[in-house]
């Protein structure tokens, strides 16, 4: 069972790349041949910032950056526009945008937090723990990230069995309820840490502080899950 990210969205206007920066394919360098895939894949895939500013076309981001009040704002709406995009199932143009934003201002947390949750669709979360670690780096007290860290890590305890990340995942999951006790995803995610612990009593206790907070933060595969070890000791799921 792999239980899903929480979202958050945010919203601004469209704004296109421009033709020239789309019809761009290929860039060859000393050491290797940097192609249009590069463009979708988080952060270009690794490759160097100036590689990366050639698939886009010579001076585009200085162009881009050159529209708004500083680099750091630029980078902020497109980051936006990042989630806007994630949001509607657009998840290319999404890593476009939040590439953009990278480029724009490599110290914007929410460029790593956007392409962790993409990346988490991955079938391993390595990439997204690692995107989202990044982040937390820059924004050690955002408690959407520290959730998220906390949920990517138990995902791989799932897949791997190693306590370290059951460990690690409930750490971040703690920190993040301390600095939002109303994220009512991380209660959740809580509830399966204890799951896992084989904790069932403290596990619906966590699953009943996140239903009390926002009841679509359920899932529901989870619970059925959770039934089958322990009935709910409040009977509000049977």
């Amino acid at each position: 069972m792999k239980y899903p990210f929480f979202v958050a969205l945010a919203a601004a206007a469209l704004l296109a790349l421009p033709a020239q920066a789309q019809r761009k394919t290929k860039v060859k360098t000393k050491d290797e041949a940097v192609s249009a895939a590069n463009r979708l894949q988080p952060l270009f895939g690794g490759i160097a910032a100036a590689q990366a500013e050639g698939l886009l076309g010579p001076g585009y981001v200085e162009k881009v950056a050159a529209s708004f009040g500083s680099r750091a704002e630029a980078s902020r709406f497109f980051s936006g526009k990042g989630y806007e995009y994630l949001s509607e199932g657009q998840v290319d143009t999404a890593v476009t945008r939040l590439n953009l934003a990278w480029l724009l201002d490599a110290k914007n947390p929410e460029v790593y937090r956007g392409l962790g949750i993409i990346a988490s669709k991955n079938p391993t979360p390595d990439q997204a723990i690692d995107l989202l670690t990044q982040g937390l780096a820059l924004a050690p007290e955002n408690a959407l990230m520290l959730a998220d860290l906390g949920s990517s890590h138990l995902i791989r305890y799932e897949q791997t069995k190693k306590k370290k990340d059951l460990t690690t995942g409930i750490g971040y999951l703690q920190r993040a309820l301390a600095a939002d006790p109303n994220n009512a995803i991380a209660w959740q995610q809580m509830g399966l840490a204890h799951y896992f612990q084989e904790d069932y009593a403290k596990a619906w206790e966590a699953v009943h502080k996140g239903q009390n907070i926002n009841m679509t933060s359920i899932d529901f595969n989870f619970i059925s899950d959770l039934l089958a070890k322990m009935p709910d000791p409040e009977g509000k799921f049977k």
